[in-house]
């Protein structure tokens, strides 16, 4: 048996592996790829309590699905969200909705009447310290005469100076919502409103939930519209943004995929005008991914969408291998047999696998778990694809010679038309105007790193959710300060400092209110000391509670059991008691518990505007153990850092890729790099010639387009005879593939993937049009 079947048949056996394995992944695993965008941010390991408070707000979000059902007419609101309601009645088991009753608002109250002594406002406290006892008998007798005085929480005996009322009233206004008959209501000047909290009982990432849920909704709002033709459905949730984006990146991986192939099978029929050749490259392109796919499952445990959808561009860089081989098994006479062309090309090939392994690990050198996951997918599908080429490739093809097909005639002959870069006063000039035109593009490039960039949803989600976070003045998850002590009680204590600076801006009208756990359990040093000031200011001999009784006729015994009753009333309530309670339901998102050591909590803000968030975090300031998080600024932050380290990256991989090649090409070896170095440069010009801003991704597709570029230097060199078409048709063949795999890819809804991919179908053009002008040294006898 020969070396080449002997090499032939373990790759069959790998090759058999590789088919087994994902054929038990998807029909027994049944995997589905992950649609979470933020598992392709980074993760901030330097401070594990900073990013587990990140994680809890997002996962307090991703279950839940909000719903407004609105109206002209509250009556009508009430029919549309009941029509809605309904069709969501039978799949408790998906969604499940959160009952409001008189049962459950009563619930609610229940656990802070029996500590309402110890329960006051940042401005009763005030009063009791500022305000005369002439006051509180004022207020104490207006709560008892007045028949509209506001809301009674039980006997006004049991809170005769309306403070408990007041305290209640102030937790209400943290959100605009009321209950109203039974539902939830909320109100602009145009419409009134139904609120609909729901809750996912499926994971909102799993692509599965989203194909039972959306149908749903959508079902539920066309019902509510049919009862009520009017009525106005706005609905929000990370299962919309999870779902739209599933849809999106499986149109695009179609898109992509699809479009790359149908090239790859045209040019290989107008190059070979048969059948082989297009089916051992796409075997290649084939295995390359089966491989890319089992590697990376072993690697991470998951597979990303957006990796799907960044490997189907593979299929434009994977092919080169094989075409140059067939290429080359194309100009070779009939006399060489397969495996001796192999030997000979084996070189070439080497080195263009590594030059191309090293473009796709540059973006592995991120920070970015989605990123490394893509690289590695990439690199992976190019190394099996390239083994493929080199283990059946020889003996499938054997010794025949291929047929050329006229595409190979025809571009071929434009060869000898191409300009060849000599040292004359023609180059100089070109060089020197290329130069001034560059150098001014590159001067126009602005930088523009905001991680939102990554997801572009369509514009009625955006919509819908901005209305939405109005209507309930709703906090964002991603601004917020995080509060760590050494135990819960300084947690809350250093929560009430914050929030005696956020008041400030509340009156500035920078933001409209803060949702904190102190809000609804004060510190323990607060509850005492509140105690403490009711007792002298309000309960003390002489004081309002006796005057009171003297107003209205009442007796020593009517003061001892009122006093009594309020002090039975004023035991500290817990922090465990509280978020055991119903009550804390909507709250437990803010309270992160014991993480690394440390006690931390949340303080969220609402109604802040980007233009105040900066100002706003400078409460923080000389606060021990509070800190600002603005999760988008963080990551656009580290953006722009790795857009700027990449770009030195960029350049070492260049002098790496040199010192790798020049063990062969000796002083050819500027040759190979020149054409993609000179292609990058223009790259840059033609983007800041065009307005537009410079991101990370435009930078890691200069660091892909290296390692795909060379491949294309490295065939020219190896064949430096002008009279050579072959090199010129491999390039060729390769160019045109990868323009239209990453063509395809600028077409992406995602700015991210547009900009890679608009990079790489520039750069990789200007390869093509640059690599014959440095290519060759010899000059053919027919030229």
């Amino acid at each position: 048996m020969t070396r080449t079947r002997q090499l032939a048949l373990l790759w069959l056996l790998a090759v058999c592996l590789l088919l087994g394995h994902n054929a038990w992944l998807w029909a027994v695993k049944r995997i589905v790829p992950d649609t979470d965008i933020m598992a392709l941010l980074p993760v901030q390991e330097r401070d594990p309590v900073l990013q587990a408070s990140f994680n809890h707000m997002v996962d307090a979000a991703q279950q839940r699905v909000v719903v407004l059902v609105g109206a002209a007419d509250w009556e009508d609101a009430k029919r549309a969200a009941g029509a809605y309601s309904g069709v969501l009645a039978a799949h408790k088991d998906v969604l499940d909705a959160t009952p409001v009753n008189e049962q459950t608002q009563s619930d609610y109250l229940s656990l802070f009447q029996k500590h309402r002594l110890t329960l006051l406002t940042a401005q009763q406290e005030r009063q009791l310290r500022e305000q005369p006892p002439a006051f509180w008998l004022e207020t104490a007798l207006a709560g008892l005469y007045a028949p509209f005085g506001g809301p009674k929480l039980g006997s006004w005996q049991e809170d005769p100076f309306g403070l408990f009322a007041g305290w209640v009233q102030e937790r209400a206004r943290e959100t605009p919502v009321r209950p109203r008959d039974g539902q939830l209501f909320v109100a602009d000047d145009k419409r009134q409103y139904v609120l609909l909290p729901m809750t996912l009982k499926v994971p909102a990432l799993s692509m599965t939930a989203q194909e039972t849920v959306l149908p749903l909704l959508k079902q539920a709002g066309e019902a509510a519209r049919k009862a009520v033709p009017q009525a106005e459905v706005i609905q929000a949730g990370v299962i919309l943004h999870a779902a739209n984006a599933s849809a999106q990146a499986s149109g695009e991986v179609s898109t992509i995929g699809i479009g790359s192939l149908l090239g790859i099978i045209l040019l290989m029929w107008f190059a070979f005008h048969s059948f082989k050749p297009i089916s051992l490259i796409l075997l290649s392109i084939g295995i390359g991914c089966l491989g890319a796919l089992s590697v990376c499952w072993l690697l991470f445990g998951r597979i990303h969408l957006m990796t799907l959808v960044f490997g189907a561009s593979l299929i434009g860089v994977a092919q080169d291998y094989g075409i140059y081989f067939l290429c080359n098994r194309l100009a070779a006479d009939e006399q060489l047999d397969s495996p001796a062309l192999l030997r000979r090309l084996l070189p070439g090939l080497g080195l263009t696998l590594l030059a191309a392994v090293i473009g796709y690990m540059g973006l592995a050198l991120t920070p970015f778990p989605g990123l490394r996951q893509m690289a590695v997918f990439s690199a992976l599908g190019l190394v099996f694809a390239w083994l493929t080429v080199v283990c059946w490739f020889p003996a499938l093809i054997g010794g025949r010679s291929l047929k050329s097909g006229g595409l190979v005639r025809v571009y071929g002959a434009a060869l000898r038309h191409w300009p060849v870069l000599r040292l004359n006063r023609a180059t100089l000039v070109a060089a020197a105007v290329l130069a001034l035109a560059a150098g001014y593009g590159i001067s126009r490039l602005g930088a523009n790193d905001d991680i939102r960039l990554l997801q572009n949803p369509p514009k009625h989600l955006i919509d819908d959710q901005l209305k939405l976070s109005k209507l309930l003045d709703a906090p964002t998850p991603v601004q917020y300060f995080l509060v760590r002590g050494a135990s819960a009680e300084e947690v809350l204590q250093r929560e009430e400092a914050l929030k005696a600076r956020l008041d400030s801006f509340i009156a500035d009208k920078r933001i409209t209110g803060y949702q904190a756990m102190s809000n609804w359990v004060p510190s323990a040093h607060t509850q005492a000391a509140r105690r403490a000031l009711l007792e002298e200011k309000l309960l003390a001999e002489g004081g309002p509670l006796h005057a009171i009784a003297a107003q209205t006729g009442e007796d020593a015994a009517w003061i001892a059991a009122t006093k009594q009753g309020l002090l039975d009333l004023g035991a500290p309530l817990s922090l465990d008691a509280f978020l055991q309670s119903p009550a804390s339901e909507p709250w437990r998102h803010l309270w992160l518990g014991q993480s690394d050591g440390v006690y931390a909590s949340i303080v969220a803000l609402r109604g802040m505007s980007n233009a105040s968030a900066r100002q706003v975090a400078l409460a923080a300031e000389n606060l021990h153990g509070v800190q600002w998080v603005d999760k988008v600024a963080e990551i656009s932050s580290v953006l722009g850092r790795y857009r700027q380290d990449m770009s030195w990256v960029v350049l070492g991989a260049y002098a790496v890729v040199f010192g790798l090649l020049f063990r062969r090409y000796r002083s050819r070896t500027w040759r190979v790099l020149a054409p993609t170095a000179l292609a990058s440069v223009v790259t840059l010009a033609l983007l800041g010639y065009t307005g537009q801003q410079l991101q990370l991704f435009h930078v890691l597709a200069l660091m892909l387009l290296l390692g795909v570029g060379v491949d294309y230097g490295i065939f020219m060199q190896e064949h430096p005879d002008r009279g050579d078409r072959t090199p010129w048709l491999a390039v060729g063949m390769s160019a045109a593939n990868t323009i239209l795999s990453f063509g395809l890819l600028g077409l992406s809804s995602t700015p991210a993937l547009q900009a890679f991919g608009l990079t790489m179908l520039m750069g990789t053009a200007l390869v093509w049009l640059f690599v014959p002008c440095f290519g060759f040294i010899k000059e053919s006898a027919h030229d």
